[in-house]
């Protein structure tokens, strides 16, 4: 038995009454370096190490022209002075006072002004502080070159060919890696002079080798996936699988451990010079000027607070920026 029955126009009701949740949402295609960009400014200590590399940067290049002195000019009247920066020493700060007396009026300096002071020879430590940031900042640069240079290609080359030539390469490697860092610069010293080509030359013997073995893994994983295998039997020579095809999935782990590869490098070059092995006065680095500051510690702090502040702030910063690129190359890196 059938009955019939008509429904009216307010038996149903919709279960989602929002029209927004019916919509369908189109989400706009994003390349790879737009979403690492926006994870970098995301990442505020990052930020904040790429700004003060900026300002290191042009204080390092601009900040020398402030000053009348150059870094190794002497001038015996002006020794020992404390800093004094016009328009602080008004405030109480920076005013040239050393142990409650203002040196610069004691000895009749009534114009002069040395913002960071002067060292044991009256030499100007702002110019000095300066001109050895650029020294670090050479390290600095002369890192990336080394890693992206030597380090990739060597270990792009071990992890690709494999066999009997990866096994050569990674032998002399561990030979390399034997010898401390500390005795290959003091040999450097005995055939030449200490200075800033003593340390490039041992940073191009052994700054690199920590970048080949990071890159050198990297391939070993590539290598056997299978687009790599596409493109040899599609007919793509060494050369092209290597560009094409493994360099681009590896260059944001390069960048990476050349970012970290820095800080390494600007201590070791500041560690050489404050033992003796790296520049040598009259030539200004952070190594010097911290290692002569520290003979002065007690009777003339501000010798040494200056450099010691800079090399802080370069190597933290360097530190922030390379810590914010691997969260932004690889967000999974994070975790581990």
């Amino acid at each position: 038995m059938s009955h019939n029955q008509d429904f009216l126009q307010n038996d149903f009701e919709l279960v989602f009454q929002d029209e927004t949740i019916q919509t369908d949402v189109v989400y706009q295609g994003q390349s790879f370096w737009k979403d690492v960009w926006h994870r970098f400014i995301q990442n505020k200590g990052a930020l904040v190490g790429f700004v003060f590399i900026v300002f290191l940067v042009l204080m390092a290049i601009f900040a020398p022209m402030f000053s009348s002195h150059t870094y190794d000019s002497v001038i015996m009247d002006h020794v020992n002075l404390p800093p004094r920066i016009p328009g602080l020493e008004k405030l109480g700060i920076f005013n040239g006072t050393h142990n409650g007396v203002n040196i610069y009026e004691q000895r009749g300096l009534d114009n002069v002004y040395y913002f960071f002071g002067t060292d044991t020879l009256g030499r100007d430590i702002w110019t000095r502080v300066w001109v050895g940031t650029r020294v670090s900042l050479y390290i600095a640069a002369l890192a990336v070159v080394i890693d992206m240079v030597f380090g990739m290609t060597y270990g792009m080359i071990s992890g690709y060919l494999g066999g009997r030539v990866d096994i050569y390469m990674q032998r002399f490697i561990e030979i390399l890696s034997g010898i401390p860092n500390l005795v290959i610069v003091t040999l450097l010293v005995i055939v030449m002079k200490p200075g800033i080509m003593s340390i490039t030359i041992a940073l191009l013997i052994t700054g690199w080798i920590g970048m080949s073995r990071v890159v050198r893994s990297q391939v070993l994983k590539l290598k056997e996936l299978d687009y790599i295998l596409a493109s040899r039997t599609l007919g793509v020579k060494t050369p092209g699988i290597i560009k094409q095809d493994i360099l681009p999935n590896i260059f944001g782990q390069v960048i990476i451990m050349s970012m970290f590869s820095i800080p390494n490098a600007i201590f070791y070059e500041s560690f050489l010079a404050f033992i003796g092995l790296g520049l040598q006065p009259p030539m200004a680095s952070l190594g010097v000027l911290i290692s002569d500051g520290f003979k002065s510690l007690l009777a003339y702090p501000h010798m040494l607070l200056f450099p010691v502040v800079v090399l802080a702030i370069l190597m933290l910063s360097f530190n922030l920026l390379a810590d914010g690129l691997r969260d932004a190359f690889d967000p999974k890196m994070k975790e581990m």
